[in-house]
């Protein structure tokens, strides 16, 4: 379960990371905080480890008031040129909301982008790190 204003922009080297397949988003991630007040902050190595991706973090940038403390995707159905992917938002430990988002894999899109961009990228990172576990993406 990723942070929900967490912004992952590039994949970091997971070897230290005894199963980076059970992280959140499939993979480590470097990126910047989305949360308001602190957009564009780059989280240090430290956050990014135990709290950006992970989610559920006692960092001091998250506002009290949220939607939800942590997001949660999985892969739904995988057919032909389609990939769907399941997300959860998870507040108190508890759902706070759930959809779908399908993409497209011979172009890599999203078929409907989610109205939060936040969200939308985390969805992004996942299907790129269940991808490159797949030897079909870079």
């Amino acid at each position: 379960m990723a942070c929900p204003f967490f912004i992952p922009t590039e994949r970091l080297e997971t070897q230290l990371w005894p199963h980076p397949v059970r992280l959140p988003l499939g993979d480590l991630w470097r990126g910047q905080c989305g949360a308001p007040g602190h957009e564009g902050e780059h989280p240090s190595e430290d956050e990014l480890k135990n709290g950006c991706n992970l989610g559920y973090a006692r960092c001091p940038r998250l506002p009290q008031q949220r939607s939800c403390d942590a997001v949660r995707f999985g892969l739904a159905l995988e057919r032909d040129t389609r990939l769907t992917v399941h997300y959860v938002l998870e507040s108190n430990h508890a759902p706070a909301g759930d959809g779908r988002l399908e993409f497209d894999l011979s172009g890599a899109q999203c078929a409907t982008p989610h109205p939060d961009p936040l969200l939308h990228r985390m969805a992004e990172c996942f299907v790129a790190a269940y991808l490159r576990r797949q030897g079909s993406h870079a």
